[in-house]
């Protein structure tokens, strides 16, 4: 038995011209093409289309999505492993919802107290349940810098990448202790950690002045920056980039 192109979008919920698009760049070709030019698509093809389907859900991208489909020889070895995938994608959204569910909390506790949330919040992960991809959204406006971060998860283990998140949160805290200890965005050792997380950066590729002056205007112009550093404490992003044009200037121009 097989079904028309038409049928199988009622069926997936995909457009015919993505089926179409998917049989030109060679991932899911019809099983027949009919006299009348339709393409014509059989089991096979449905079941490639779920697995096609369910890693783009995990956030795949179709040239790694072909990569995957012509290197499996076996349909239901395949099938189990993007259930393990969705089972771990369902644990990193039940993390990711737990991490949101606690600020939610926080929020509203402070609110009916009705004092500000002032304290340093020092989460063990504050990135917990965060995909690497989304880091790379985030440096939307610093292309060259994003692909290069790109490149370096991709040859990450997700204990590194788990590591690497830690240290990022350990590096705010360390901040905004300095922060609620008064002292200013140019003093020594605020200076002392601008200068540790400039390295970091600069060993993924060089990094102009002006660039990571543009990145410190980031960490409050960039809304999803801008609430990872207030959800350490108020005033953080404005203290980092108060902190990184200090650098520029003192120690980059």
């Amino acid at each position: 038995m097989d079904w028309p192109i038409a049928e199988v979008a009622r069926m997936s919920g995909v457009t015919a011209r993505t089926l179409r698009h998917y049989d030109e760049i060679g991932i899911l070709p019809p099983a027949r093409i009919g006299a009348n030019g339709h393409r014509y698509y059989e089991e096979h093809q449905l079941l490639l289309l779920q697995q096609i389907l369910v890693l783009r859900a995990l956030g795949l991208g179709l040239p790694e999505i072909g990569r995957i489909l012509a290197e499996q020889v076996d349909e239901v070895e395949a099938l189990r492993g993007h259930h393990r995938r969705l089972l771990a994608e369902r644990d990193r959204l039940d993390a990711l919802a737990g991490t949101v569910s606690r600020t939610i909390a926080e929020l509203e506790q402070s609110r009916k107290d009705g004092t500000p949330m002032t304290a340093i919040n020092r989460p063990e992960n504050l990135f917990e349940g965060v995909r690497p991809s989304q880091y790379e959204e985030s440096l939307r406006d610093f292309p060259e810098h994003a692909e290069a971060v790109g490149r370096k998860v991709a040859a990450m283990t997700p204990e590194d990448v788990e590591a690497g998140q830690r240290e990022r949160t350990a590096q705010m805290i360390r901040l905004a202790e300095l922060l609620a200890a008064g002292l200013p965005a140019d003093a020594e050792p605020v200076q002392a950690e601008i200068d540790a997380q400039y390295r970091a950066l600069t060993e993924l590729r060089a990094v102009s002045t002006e660039e990571y002056r543009a990145i410190g205007r980031s960490c409050v112009d960039n809304d999803a920056w801008r609430a990872a550093y207030e959800a350490i404490t108020p005033g953080l992003a404005a203290y980092q980039r108060d902190a990184i044009e200090a650098y520029a200037t003192t120690r980059l121009s």
